[in-house]
């Protein structure tokens, strides 16, 4: 499981339609509504700064978050789409999707790399090129693993990892459906310029 679901705070909107969003934007609040989920929509507001920090952090439409909204229950929401001003480009209306425990999603999971030290290629002065530091999984919203863990144990220079040497959590499946490559053993420097040296005077 993951080991922590970043909160989303919200505060409940009260009324509807045009004329409470755009009180709202006076108010420096942005509107949003969240849905789904088997629950009625509920309108809410979300702090203008907070919500630009939240969403300068990067990832904002593909993070699993835990909504907070005060008088409700906690629930876990993804993000379906930020509307956003055409000439200002900042954001006027967020839509959350409510999720149960069961539903699938795609969520990008960080990529951990273990035993460096037991590593052939990098004791002989290699050096791991992290071509994905996240990989993008479809998972399901009860159960979304924390990492993807891979083991430099054995792997020499000039080898690649690619998406099939890690072992991926039961119920999940990468959203790109080939073997892509995840990282690689680079030869050092000084070994690669004399490698391309060598390749020079061959073809000469």
């Amino acid at each position: 499981m993951a080991g922590e679901i970043p909160d989303l705070v919200a505060e409940v909107r009260t009324g509807t339609g045009k004329g409470a969003a755009r009180q709202a934007r006076r108010e420096h609040l942005v509107p949003g509504i969240v849905y789904g989920g088997g629950a009625d929509p509920l309108p809410v507001n979300f702090k203008y700064n907070y919500l630009i920090a939240k969403l300068k952090a990067g990832r904002f439409l593909s993070t699993l978050f835990n909504l907070k909204v005060e008088g409700q229950e906690d629930v876990r929401v993804i993000c379906r789409g930020v509307q956003r001003d055409v000439v200002k480009g900042l954001p006027t209306h967020v839509d959350l999707m409510r999720l149960r425990r069961t539903s699938r999603i795609n969520l990008f999971i960080p990529v951990e790399f273990i035993n460096r030290d037991s590593c052939v290629g990098l004791k002989r002065g290699g050096t791991l090129t992290v071509v994905r530091p996240e990989v993008e999984l479809n998972v399901v919203a009860g159960d979304i693993p924390e990492k993807l863990v891979v083991d430099l144990e054995g792997y020499a220079i000039g080898d690649t990892i690619t998406i099939s040497a890690i072992t991926l959590p039961a119920g999940t499946k990468p959203t790109i459906d080939r073997d892509f490559v995840i990282a690689n053993i680079a030869a050092p420097r000084a070994l690669a310029a004399a490698d391309d040296e060598e390749t020079e005077a061959t073809e000469e």
